[in-house]
């Protein structure tokens, strides 16, 4: 039995992540468009007071730290369960704890719920009505956007979250952290060079957690110079599994533009060179595409919708397929895209629409939108049914301030030659 009490501090064993988390509002220094200092949020973490919640964004970006921050500030209970393995019993049996403890001793029970995306509409109704009787906190982690991966009906009852990549600079702390604390990696004498800690905190792509734990693998596989463990930057590529970039950030993000710019400009040859260029100095792909993509509604968009199709089933194809038969159907995108004829009217209807629902604060909805319509007595304000003439019937759809505002534009180039819009002001048609 004595030997057994030696494995009793289980903590040393956790992934290095775990053990340098941080515990506190003042430890957690990042996400600070939600967690401004002296902000609203903050103080209602601070006072117990936040209520039920949902955060969503890329995993390692502090979802799951700041949901036990939170729950240790409200001086309540942490139950944790992921919806890979939970369902309804799992959540009842906490609810019912819940409400014993709540009733006992005025103690409320934060529920962090990972993956929550995964519960199906009948798990995530189990926790509604604890949720409305403030039987339990619930806190899901997700990193889908909740508005289309889970249940309505959760969703109206939690205040919703986006977390952000984390910045380079965020990475770097956290990783220097990592080495110094006692809780981390602070009793090994660990030397990472420049180099080395700018590349980790670049590759890892805003994922706090990728970066610590490639950090952990690297410390047990480093070189012994002077008693000191060496990371260097070929060592932190090895772990990571990738290529060591070949670029420094500059000359990244000057490739970066150089391929967007030729897919623009129609210059198949310059953008498939760029592409392979940045693959082979180690760049991931994903990241192209993702240009990619993006490039083909900004740059071509209705003037050839198909290459928005071409480009994301090229990337569904590569993430199937990966290297090297995968870069084929990229290859394929790319040309596609580059030879496409070139439109930038969704973008230039993205950026107008987007100002005025920033900036018009009072919007009159015409009558005959609203949910429940009021007819005015000579029949005028009533909803007409397009289908019922013809598919098309001219009525006011815009708010009153904008009326007769027009977005879209369509050019002279590809689908969009001659095209009329449908939208059109003369109250006559």
């Amino acid at each position: 039995m004595e030997e057994l009490s030696l494995f009793n501090d289980t903590k040393k064993f956790a992934p290095l992540a775990d053990r340098v988390r941080p515990t506190s509002l003042a430890e957690f220094v990042v996400q600070q468009h939600i967690l401004k200092s002296g902000g609203v949020i903050e103080k209602a973490i601070k006072d117990g007071t936040l209520g039920s919640c949902i955060f969503y964004g890329p995993p390692g970006t502090g979802k799951t730290t700041l949901a036990n921050i939170i729950a240790n500030s409200g001086n309540g209970i942490f139950k944790k369960l992921n919806a890979i393995n939970s369902g309804v019993a799992d959540a009842k049996e906490i609810i019912a704890e819940a409400k014993q403890n709540l009733m006992l001793y005025g103690k409320r029970t934060y529920l962090l719920l990972d993956e929550c995306h995964r519960w199906n509409k009948a798990q995530s109704d189990s926790v509604l009505e604890a949720i409305e009787n403030g039987e339990i906190i619930f806190i899901g982690s997700t990193t889908e956007n909740p508005y289309t991966s889970m249940t309505r009906a959760i969703v109206s009852r939690c205040r919703i979250f986006e977390f952000k990549p984390l910045e380079k600079n965020d990475i770097k702390l956290a990783v220097l952290n990592a080495i110094k604390s006692p809780n981390g990696l602070g009793e090994l004498n660990i030397y990472i060079t420049p180099d080395a800690l700018d590349y980790l905190s670049f590759a890892v792509g805003g994922d706090v957690r990728k970066a610590l734990n490639t950090l952990e693998l690297a410390s047990t596989t480093g070189r012994i110079e002077n008693d000191k463990i060496i990371i260097d930057k070929e060592l932190i590529a090895e772990c990571l599994e990738q290529k060591v970039m070949s670029l420094d950030e500059s000359q990244y993000y000057d490739m970066l533009s150089a391929f967007c710019k030729s897919i623009r400009g129609s210059d198949a040859d310059s953008a498939l060179f760029y592409a392979f260029r940045m693959i082979e100095s180690g760049v991931d792909p994903l990241i192209i595409f993702r240009r990619l993509i993006a490039h083909c509604s900004e740059d071509i968009g209705m003037a050839n919708s198909n290459a928005l199709v071409v480009a994301t089933s090229a990337m569904t194809a590569y993430q199937n397929m990966g290297k090297p038969e995968g870069l084929i159907p990229m290859t394929h995108a790319i040309i596609y895209a580059c030879e496409s004829d070139k439109s930038n009217s969704v973008i230039v209807a993205r950026d107008m629409a987007e100002y005025d629902a920033k900036n018009i604060k009072t919007v009159t909805i015409p009558n005959a939108l609203k949910n429940h319509p009021s007819t005015n007595p000579d029949g005028s304000g009533e909803y007409k049914y397009p289908h019922d003439y013809g598919g098309y019937v001219y009525q006011q759809y815009m708010p009153k301030e904008l009326e007769g505002k027009v977005y879209y534009k369509p050019s002279n180039n590809g689908a969009e030659k001659g095209m009329k819009r449908k939208k059109v002001f003369d109250k006559s048609k």
